[in-house]
């Protein structure tokens, strides 16, 4: 499959939290397919409308986000570049996820220090960045509108986007915005996918991800974290 855009990501092991995940969202990146919706009682709207924004990126957590490869370069250097990188790289243990409200959406958080991760991140951005594409104008443009700080301004002009380094904030994005809807729909969500989250979170691999024409974002390989 030809992809049009490339992301570095966690995405969660096979278990009962991917499985959930791809449901939830309605699209499983491993399979490539799309996966019928649970039964959540008490949810203000249907659980489709409520996860249509984060449904093509499937269950994850942006490491690097996704980006055009830069003229030059190819898929395979791509895999193998991180490849090496994850062979340098230890797994990163940290105190556990969370449910949480990240502005009106809904997201898991690390509950507690997120620095080990920020480290391994912004790793994963400098040392691939040769393989992306410098950001068009139109991109820039669109990123703008969400009023940036000068330090995020910076960001995206250095990286492509404004949200790394000392701005990444790690979240595992379960919903679009919710607008007052988003204390319901917490609610409701809560005691389905709490039994779930690990504790402690270990990330010990990273997946390479693509974006096939239809904008879904399918696993490409999941590389193992042995640093």
């Amino acid at each position: 499959m030809q992809f049009k855009r490339y992301g570095i990501y966690y995405t969660p092991e096979p278990g009962a939290l991917a499985d959930f995940g791809a449901h939830w969202l309605g699209w499983d990146p491993v399979a490539g397919q799309h996966c019928p919706h649970p039964e959540i009682a008490d949810l203000p709207r249907p659980v489709e409308e409520i996860t249509a924004t984060p449904r093509k990126y499937g269950l994850h957590g942006t490491i690097k986000p996704p980006f055009f490869l830069a003229d030059g370069q190819s898929p395979d250097a791509l895999q193998e570049a991180l490849a090496a990188l994850c062979a340098t790289l230890a797994p990163v243990t940290l105190p556990g996820l969370t449910l949480a409200r990240l502005g009106s959406f809904l997201a898991l958080k690390i509950d507690g220090d997120q620095t080990p991760l920020a480290a391994l991140a912004a790793r994963a951005v400098t040392e691939l960045d040769m393989f992306r594409r410098p950001p068009s104008e139109a991109e820039l443009a669109r990123r703008r509108q969400a009023n940036l700080s000068p330090a995020q301004e910076a960001l995206l002009a250095q990286w492509g986007y404004p949200y790394v380094m000392e701005e990444f904030r790690f979240h595992i994005t379960l919903t679009g915005r919710l607008g007052k809807d988003a204390e319901q729909s917490q609610a409701a969500l809560l005691p389905h996918i709490t039994p779930l989250l690990p504790q402690p979170f270990v990330v010990n691999s990273l997946t390479l991800v693509g974006e096939d024409d239809s904008q879904m974002f399918h696993e490409i390989h999941r590389y193992a974290l042995t640093g």
